[in-house]
């Protein structure tokens, strides 16, 4: 235990001729419980505890003043009324709520957070909260070796990040990603921690560049941010879900997405002309390749300017856009936040006669170049700007469009730097502070504005926004892609545990571009890309400029044959997709899940990389390697089915598992469930024909399937509009039992009922629907 107020941290590189003096917040002086929680007084700082939730607590660190509040760019929680219960002796203090215990150490001021059952989630033991001079703030917390962590956003390399140290610092990345390439495009402070099958979480809720260090020390982690307070939160768990729902409780959680927006993506950088894109439409068209958007980038604008049509290359945007609509094809044009310096442009003499752009203290604009070449930035931050700004989307609203693309809202700038300067300064609706504060939140702001802008316009159609950078709580409004990834099989392979991780942070709707962005693809890479692309959540074919085009065409009629299958297949698992977005708007829960999150007492799955859960019952094993067919596939606890050839697997185990090029390996586990449709043409995408495959189990089964619908457009399930099945799947030796046990929603669909089909019916097992005897081929009817 130190004996004194502060301790040395000393730099990672390891040479220790020059320490670096950490001041520790030292001993309680006194204490108070007030409207805002428990106030703390120490020799050299001031701390507030408070209760959101039984299962979370925040914790709020200031070493000059009382701690603020109300700083959270992004927490949307009020805290509960709730029961605290209070002891206090002369060496500690404890709060106890239903579900968790905080014991307060006097000397020095330590603090620890327990489960009901007394096990330790976080403590800090030597080493407490600490601060630098220069405004640095550290937190230390003790690490087991059983610890395993999850999280941090988007981040490249394994599924566990321990042993990884990641910095939170939104940053324009087109170098090649590899395990070391940190930081990227977006800052999620949130990391879960497993820890013997059961799990908690912390999100640090500081905009400033902030530091996770899961390595340096054997014993202990710490997260430090540069600047500003010490503001955390506990979530007890004890389950990955729960933590998951708990900070997403916090941060929000994701609408439900339009039909549209779940299907495929076509994109490149760029398409250059209206005839281009007519003829790209017209060739899925004639290929009968399933597509529902195509995006355009920048090259569509006039001179790069936003809210502009180059007339040249896109005479017509408004009719080409309803032309395509009528193919069932939606168009995504890109949006970037830097707004040409031109006296001539609109855009620029508004932002600068209302005063709508970023400025130096001494007022002066700031700028910065992008593609634009000098460009001003509105001022995000501020209220009145993100409105004006949403209100300029008016411009593509009125044309017909219903999605928006943000890129470079990093934001990123062509300097040494690669953003703006950290001295800018941000209103921040009355609260003014820097650029070296606020970076890490601009694209959250950006999509914020984007967002509400967008629905403001679209007459009850829900908006579909596409970000690259952001912060915690950006699943509200955005989906994000993982940005300029290349075209290998490395990143491939990182794919899967960056979009998982995604997921595990509170973003449900993300994923790669399939194919990889840049560097030329190949033929054998893109089919695989698609076949796990039909089943990341969102699922986008883009390219770069001077590659070679990869629509999926490209590379003759076989190859083009198994990428049809996949797109094809992606609409026939839509009914299953759009049941489990809704669970994420729920519950937070991820659509594309790690195998831990289903059995995180199964020390097998913690660090899968290459297989993934689709919802709980769904597991795919993809291949990530050229030339090869045959993988190892884990199975974890239960019987597995393969979705393609029935064939069946035993859980808790490994099996070698072989798959051709056109093959995908996808597994359901037996005694549950999934739903599918059917792909009827692009324009009417999907069929009448919902089908229910029930995979039967002969050993004793208990399985809840939930199917949701609604009319995959408006806002008008929030009113009750949809259609809600909760259906018990009940699997014995001797039957298989299906029973609709609650239905929600006034939706009327235009289909009356769903087909049962029972798969790997047994010798002697009979099928009961509602009570009813049926052959293994029937019918709910709701």
């Amino acid at each position: 235990m130190l004996e004194d107020t502060s301790f040395a941290i000393h730099p990672g590189n390891n040479t220790e001729t020059e320490a670096i003096r950490f001041i520790d917040i030292g001993n309680l002086l006194d204490y108070r419980k007030s409207s805002h929680g428990y106030w703390f007084a120490c020799d050299h700082g001031y701390v507030v505890v408070r209760f959101y939730h039984p299962s979370i607590v925040r914790i709020v660190m200031n070493p000059t003043s009382n701690p603020d509040l109300n700083q959270s760019q992004t927490v949307v929680a009020k805290p509960e009324s709730l029961k605290i219960t209070e002891q206090e002796s002369s060496e500690w203090i404890m709060l106890q709520t239903e579900k968790l215990e905080v014991t307060i150490s006097k000397q020095p001021f330590r603090i620890a957070v327990k489960d009901l059952e007394g096990c330790v989630l976080v403590q800090e033991k030597e080493r407490g909260m600490v601060f630098r001079e220069n405004g640095e703030v550290m937190v230390c917390k003790e690490k087991t070796s059983e610890d395993h962590f999850y999280g941090f956003g988007e981040k490249s390399g394994f599924l566990d990040k321990n042993g990884e140290k990641y910095e939170m610092w939104n940053s324009d990345v087109y170098a090649p990603h590899n395990p070391e390439t940190d930081p990227l495009y977006q800052s999620i402070p949130f990391f879960m921690t497993l820890r013997h099958g059961k799990a908690h979480g912390i999100f640090f809720d500081n905009t400033f560049r902030t530091t996770f260090d899961m390595k340096r020390y054997e014993h202990m982690y710490t997260f430090s941010a540069a600047g500003g307070q010490v503001d955390y939160y506990v979530m007890a768990g004890p389950e990955p879900k729960a933590v998951l729902e708990q900070y997403t409780s916090l941060t929000g959680r994701m609408p439900i997405p339009a039909k549209w927006a779940l299907g495929y993506h076509q994109s490149r950088y760029s398409y250059e002309s209206e005839e281009e894109v007519r003829a790209l439409a017209q060739k899925f068209i004639d290929r009968d390749i399933p597509v529902d958007v195509v995006h355009l980038d920048i090259h569509y604008m006039n001179g790069y300017r936003v809210f502009t049509f180059d007339k040249d290359r896109f005479p017509d945007p408004e009719k080409l856009i309803a032309d395509l609509k009528d193919m069932g094809i939606r168009v995504v044009p890109i949006v970037d936040p830097g707004v040409k310096t031109d006296p001539e442009y609109t855009i620029y003499q508004e932002g600068v006669r209302e005063d709508n752009f970023c400025k130096y203290l001494e007022g002066d604009i700031y700028i910065g170049e992008v593609w634009p070449g000098e460009s001003a930035f509105p001022d995000f931050t501020e209220e009145r700007v993100r409105k004006w700004w949403g209100d300029k989307h008016v411009f593509y609203t009125d044309m017909g469009v219903e999605g928006i693309w943000n890129d470079m809202n990093e934001p990123a700038v062509f300097n040494e730097t690669k953003t703006m300067d950290t001295t800018v300064m941000h209103r921040n609706d009355g609260k003014p502070t820097t650029h070296r504060e606020l970076h890490n939140v601009y694209g959250l702001l950006m999509g914020k504005a984007t967002y509400e802008g967008l629905r403001d316009q679209l007459n009850g159609k829900r908006p579909f926004l596409l970000t690259r950078a952001g912060y915690a709580g950006v699943q509200r409004y955005a989906t994000v892609w993982t940005g300029d990834n290349r075209s290998f099989w490395e990143h491939l392979q990182m794919s899967l545990p960056m979009v998982m991780n995604l997921g595990l942070s509170g973003i449900a709707f993300a994923g790669p571009d399939v194919g990889g962005f840049a560097h030329d693809t190949n033929p054998e890479l893109l089919v695989r890309w698609t076949q796990v692309g039909a089943f990341t959540p969102y699922f986008r074919n883009h390219s770069a400029i001077g590659t070679l085009y990869q629509e999926p065409w490209q590379f003759g009629e076989n190859h083009e044959a198994m990428i049809r299958k996949y797109i094809k297949m992606r609409y026939e698992w839509m009914p299953q997709l759009y049941t489990l977005f809704y669970q994420a708007s729920k519950q937070g829960l991820p659509v594309m899940r790690p195998l831990l999150m289903e059995y995180p007492a199964d020390e097998k799955t913690y660090n899968l990389n290459d297989q993934f859960m689709l919802g709980d019952n769904v597991m795919v094993a993809p291949i990530l390697a050229p030339a090869v067919t045959d993988r190892a596939v884990y199975f974890p606890e239960g019987d597995w089915v393969d979705f393609f050839t029935e064939e069946e697997y035993q859980g808790g185990t490994v099996h070698l598992v072989h798959a051709e090029l056109d093959q995908l390996p996808v597994f359901i586990k037996k005694g549950t469930a999934v739903v599918q449709g059917t792909f009827i043409s692009n324009k009417e995408k999907q069929g009448k024909d919902i089908k229910m495959y029930v995979y039967a189990s002969q050993s004793d089964a208990k399985y809840t399937c939930l199917y949701y619908d609604d009319d995959g457009e408006t806002f008008a399930y929030e009113n009750g509009e949809y259609l809600k099945l909760e259906m018990e799947i009940t699997s014995t030796s001797d039957q298989v039992a299906i029973d609709v046990i609650r239905k929600e929603g006034s939706y009327q669909p235009d289909y009356q009922d769903i087909k049962i089909n029972v798969v790997g019916l047994g010798e002697g097992q009979r099928v009961i629907i509602n009570g009813a005897e049926n052959s293994n081929q029937s019918r709910i009817r709701f």
